[in-house]
């Protein structure tokens, strides 16, 4: 029994595997029911009495001995170098291109760096929108064409309207509702108007509208404002002309201009040999605005004004359709990758 003992822990000490179906093998040789170690302790019960106390401690040092080997064996396997260590198994076998940011993203960051340092901070608000944060607080009339379903998508008329909001004006009623003077946010956003889908038009869009509103803010403000906006987008050589307009929450209102950038106010078919192309609107805050968002008009004067991402980007990269930019294509986005 003694030299059965010895004999078998040489060869538990010398075991090897190379898997871990040698590993189970192994155990199933040395420690199963009917292993080699199992049978010594069916052995047992023929061992002399006066010997049994010694043979059983080496029997038990053998069963702790083959356990220990066939664990340490499996441990060594599990944490073995196998040349796979950061292999992502869900990845593709195809090889996978790295994307690039889209047009209107790179637009939109860099017109918010542009006011980001005059002093505008980020505003936000929901896509989902009230009436009152629309219309009504921003001076629209109850019979103005923008309520009607023409333009406007409704998700629920009664009992208050709810809808998508066409403009990201309703970001700046919500911020003056909730903060006084001095107030100088911008508003990036997406907008959904009920418009025909083309090359020049779509139901959802994206704006950019900024709002200054504190003591003794004047046209002058607005207009130097929009310079320095206009030559940090398109180029120190750009200017700019305004024209009267009109919007409901602002007065006075105008229509803002640059000098085409492909011609350089020359005249070509891009600016319909004009020398001008339009870029976005404008005007000093409607004194009711003030007043309906809690801001007393005589003691504040503010300007606001919004342009059209999906506008800027076509002036800047040449877009000539709108429909481009959500079409997901990757070849169109692919053009953009130089452009971060």
């Amino acid at each position: 029994m003694i030299e059965k003992i010895n004999s078998l822990k040489a060869q538990i000490e010398g075991l090897t595997a190379g898997n871990a179906a040698d590993v189970e093998a192994l155990r199933i040789k040395y420690l199963s029911k009917k292993g080699e170690v199992s049978l010594l302790f069916n052995d047992f019960r023929n061992v002399p009495a006066e010997q049994k106390k010694a043979i059983g401690q080496q029997l038990n040092e053998l069963k702790n001995l083959a356990t220990d080997k066939i664990n340490s064996l499996r441990e060594a396997l599990d944490n073995a170098d196998t040349g796979c260590e950061g292999l992502d198994l869900s990845r593709t076998p195809s090889p996978i291109r790295l994307g690039s940011r889209h047009p209107l993203s790179l637009v939109r960051n860099e017109i918010i760096s542009i006011f980001s340092r005059l002093g505008f901070t980020i505003a936000e608000g929901p896509e989902i929108e009230d009436d009152w944060h629309v219309f009504s607080s921003l001076n629209f009339a109850a019979d103005h064409p923008a309520r009607d379903m023409q333009d406007t998508f409704f998700i629920q008329r009664k009992p208050a309207d709810v809808l998508l909001r066409t403009h990201t004006s309703s970001v700046q009623s919500r911020v003056m509702e909730n903060s006084q003077p001095p107030i100088r946010i911008i508003c990036p956003g997406r907008v959904y108007r009920n418009e025909a889908i083309s090359a020049r038009a779509h139901c959802f869009f994206h704006q950019v509208e900024a709002l200054y509103v504190d003591k003794n803010v004047s046209f002058a403000d607005l207009k130097q404002t929009l310079l320095y906006f206009a030559q940090e987008m398109f180029g120190q050589e750009t200017r700019i002309r305004l024209r009267p307009s009109y919007f409901p929450f602002t007065e006075p209102s105008a229509e803002m201009d640059i000098s085409c950038n492909l011609c350089g106010g020359k005249g070509c078919s891009f600016c319909k040999h004009t020398g001008w192309v339009e870029i976005l609107g404008c005007g000093m805050v409607d004194p009711n605005v003030l007043d309906a968002c809690g801001i007393d008009s005589k003691v504040y004067s503010g300007f606001a004004l919004g342009m059209g991402i999906e506008r800027i980007t076509n002036l800047k990269y040449q877009v000539k359709d709108l429909r481009m930019f959500s079409e997901n294509d990757t070849r169109f986005l692919e053009e953009f990758q130089s452009a971060h």
